[in-house]
């Protein structure tokens, strides 16, 4: 059904491979964000789902 749609539209094959860019570019950018950062800040990123008490961040204008 939808395949008659969708051969009617121009340049409707770069989206599939547009995509597919943009998954990789983000995944590889995620993966190296981690690889350079701090171990530390990974642990306390990682266990704060388990954290029942809400954190409070402090401005001092």
């Amino acid at each position: 059904m939808f395949k008659n749609y969708l051969q009617g539209i121009e340049g409707i094959a770069t989206y599939p491979l547009f995509s597919l860019v943009v998954f990789f570019l983000f995944f590889i950018v995620m993966g190296i964000w981690v690889m350079k950062s701090d171990a530390a800040a990974m642990q306390e990123l990682g266990s704060m789902p388990l954290n029942d008490t809400p954190v409070h961040h402090s401005e001092n204008n």
